[in-house]
């Protein structure tokens, strides 16, 4: 009888011994599939950042496309029938007469896309790149200037609301600088279809004129 007590123990013990076995078995294995489920969650995460890093980069050429489209159509003024016959008059262009005064390549253009606001006449869909005048900064001869000029293929280059807008904000860069300010005209008159808009924007143009005249050469 005490034989078969130690018998029994003997194989409790074994029995025990499997099942504490068995425990660590299932936890390692346990534990695997975790690791493995995180691992599958990181790559599925990692591969949804890159599909969205791509879809970034895809958009961002899109909008790099379109503003290189943008800026040519802005860059071509009225039109290549247009700039060609100011051309045949024996007339640069607004913006190769730019092109002749500042050094090479020192041009910065500002207010390349602002458009006109009236919409009585068909001017709501009148195309008018630039609002026919090209403002900007460059340099002469070394020395910074700030700069406008009119571009005739635009409209008859016809001095309008936004013309005045973009020629006052370089002439007050141009006041606050104390750099020079040109101007090149190439118009033929006021924009009669803004109606008396185009006639206030004169006076801001002009005010300006006065402010800087002994002030700074222009």
């Amino acid at each position: 009888s005490l034989s078969g007590c130690a018998t029994q123990q003997y194989v409790d013990e074994q029995i025990a011994g499997v099942n504490t076995r068995i425990s660590a078995v299932d936890s390692k294995a346990t534990d695997a599939i975790q690791r493995a489920d995180a691992a599958s969650a990181a790559a599925a995460a990692a591969q949804g950042t890159a599909q969205t890093a791509a879809s970034d980069a895809a958009t961002a050429n899109q909008r790099l496309d379109q503003l290189t489209e943008k800026r040519a159509h802005v860059h071509a003024g009225g039109g290549e029938d247009k700039l060609q016959k100011h051309r045949d008059k024996g007339k640069m262009t607004a913006r190769e007469r730019i092109a002749s005064l500042v050094d090479d390549g020192s041009f910065q253009e500002t207010g390349a896309f602002r458009r006109n606001r009236t919409t009585t006449f068909g001017m709501d869909k009148a195309d008018m790149p630039a609002d026919g005048v090209v403002t900007g900064a460059g340099y002469v001869l070394g020395r910074p200037v700030h700069l406008a000029s009119q571009d005739f293929t635009v409209m008859g280059g016809s001095f309008s609301e936004v013309q005045s807008q973009k020629i006052s904000r370089i002439a007050d860069r141009a006041l606050e600088t104390g750099i020079p300010l040109i101007g090149l005209g190439d118009s033929g008159g006021a924009r009669i279809q803004e109606g008396v808009r185009s006639l206030a924007a004169y006076g801001e143009v002009f005010v300006r004129n006065v402010m800087a005249s002994g002030v700074i050469p222009q």
